[in-house]
């Protein structure tokens, strides 16, 4: 694939959006040719699974059932717009993807690592972003900025020993893996964005 993936990852309140818009500006401004996406979501059928997801529901919602619903949406979102646009040279931009499961679902809900690893291997087999960008933030502060913007949906009403949980398994993967670079985004916005500035101009400088 000649195209790189790019993911942007955080808890809600991170900042990804003004990232995100960074990241695509800077890119362009690169020569590349850019395409932006969002999980779950980026197809009719993905933004179906993504209002099913996100629906405050009046029924239990297991933890499997979330699961699999991402991993669903995943999965149409790479077939239907990602490996194409990587396979033809375009550079994709992501508001997340298996990281956020990982953390999420495999942190703040505990499914077991191994039920987490058997999913991702189906659904992915093996694909990876070439470059993932964690925008860390205190659980208590981003759910802050997140009330800020309005209604919080059902994931966002987790509770903040959910998102301390996602939080230190975010951590944990983002500290194990080199293609993962953290950026403290408890700086102020404008210090935020000139690490993501220097990051991405480094990153396009290398490959």
């Amino acid at each position: 694939m000649n195209g790189k993936f790019i993911v942007v990852e955080g808890l809600e309140g991170a900042g990804k959006s003004s990232v995100i818009g960074l990241i695509v500006d800077a890119l362009k401004n690169a020569g590349k040719s850019v395409e932006q996406t969002r999980e779950p979501g980026g197809t009719p059928m993905a933004e179906a699974i993504r209002d099913c997801v996100k629906h405050d529901w009046d029924e239990q919602v297991s933890e499997e059932t979330e699961l699999l619903l991402m991993y669903a949406a995943r999965v149409q979102l790479l077939t239907n717009r990602i490996y194409p646009a990587l396979e033809s040279g375009v550079w994709v931009v992501g508001d997340r993807h298996d990281l956020s499961s990982q953390a999420y679902q495999g942190g703040g809900r505990g499914v077991s690592p191994d039920t987490m690893s058997a999913i991702s291997h189906i659904a992915l087999k093996g694909f990876k972003p070439d470059l993932t960008i964690y925008l860390d933030v205190e659980p208590a502060i981003g759910l802050e900025r997140a009330r800020g913007r309005g209604e919080l949906d059902r994931i966002e009403q987790s509770g903040i020993a959910f998102f301390e949980r996602t939080r230190e398994r975010y951590l944990a993967l983002a500290n194990n893996d080199d293609s993962i670079r953290i950026v403290d985004a408890m700086q102020p916005i404008k210090s935020v964005h000139n690490d993501i500035k220097t990051l991405i101009n480094n990153y396009v400088v290398g490959v």
